[in-house]
């Protein structure tokens, strides 16, 4: 299990480096950059609750999480089920892209 989650561990930094390196705007007024939610990647990984800089962070991402949903390398992340309680808690709606 250790295994796994060190993978998914891996996966997520990888797929955050790969498209922070990109930075492309998606959305008016806000610079798409996966990059900006890494203070929430534990909160994804986990249980744990976000921060409040997590959900700072993803608000202001809130525009662009379609384009990630429809990214390959991010989707995976942005869709399961611990980044959909991470959004609900930081009051952030799911996309219906």
């Amino acid at each position: 299990m250790v295994k796994v989650m060190w993978g998914s561990i891996l996966a997520l930094a990888a797929a955050i480096l790969l498209l922070t390196v990109a930075n492309i705007p998606m959305a008016e007024g806000v610079t798409c950059s996966p990059g900006e939610l890494t203070s929430c990647s534990s909160a994804f990984m986990s249980a744990s609750p976000p921060s409040s800089t997590c959900c700072a962070k993803l608000r202001e991402q809130e525009p662009c999480l379609c384009g990630y949903l429809r990214n390959p390398a991010l989707s995976q992340y942005v869709n399961s089920p611990n980044a959909k309680k991470v959004a609900s808690s930081c009051n952030v709606a799911t996309p219906k892209c």
